[in-house]
Formats: structure tokens, sequence, C-alpha cells
């Protein structure tokens, strides 16, 4: 399990941790019922605190992208389609907003960005 953290990024290291483990379970990269390294491991690896991981494992069994069973570790948990296809629209919904966010300071009409949407979607 690559994962890759930006110091320089204003996301904090537990949700940069917790935004890539959720794009790999809803790729299919990370199948359900794969085990995901411990959170002492993680830290080793990355280099950070262990409170650090365990509140990104935390954040993902709260989303329900993750179950863990004390003395065994964590999991991937099977997903539900329509909980993926949840989670998907949520994500789209947060960079259209930014997107329009941008076209609204660029003087881009909603007409213009309707077109822009259609062009880019087919």
């Amino acid at each position: 399990m690559d994962i890759i953290i930006s110091n320089s990024s204003n996301e904090p290291i537990y949700l940069q941790i917790v935004n890539q483990i959720k794009a790999m379970i809803m790729s299919g990269e990370l199948a359900p019922g794969e085990a995901l390294p411990s959170m002492r491991n993680l830290a080793m690896q990355m280099r950070i605190s262990l409170i650090t991981t365990k509140r990104a494992y935390e954040e993902l069994e709260r989303d329900g992208f993750i179950e863990t069973y004390t003395g065994k570790g964590s999991f991937v948990k099977a997903q539900n389609p329509e909980f993926l296809r949840e989670e998907n629209l949520r994500q789209a919904e947060e960079l259209l907003t930014k997107a329009v966010e941008k076209a609204k300071m660029s003087g881009i009409g909603i007409d213009e960005l309707k077109e822009l949407l259609e062009m880019i979607y087919n």
C-alpha cells in the first residue's frame, strides 16, 4: 500500500492518509477483507506519529470504510454499491463547488460553465 504524504499540503497528514486509503478502497485497489498495515507499522514506515495513524484509522472506521478488531487489526470493510456511489457523488460535488467558485471569480457565466462541463463529460 503506497501512501504519499506531502509536507507542503495544507491538508493535515491524517486526512491525506484517509483520502488515499478511501480512494484505494473505492477503486478496488484494496479489496474487502484485505488487512491494512497496523497503526504502529504504518507510523514507522511513514515516519509519523502513531497518534496520526490512529486518528486516520478511526476516521476511516467512522466513515464505514474499514473495520477494526482488537488483537487482529484493521480490514477493508465490504462496501455497499449505493454507499460507494454516494461517496463518489459527494466528492464530485466538492470538486464542482471549487470549479464554480473559480468560474465566478473569473467572470465565467453559468451557460459557459454548463457548455464546458458538457464538453468535458462527453
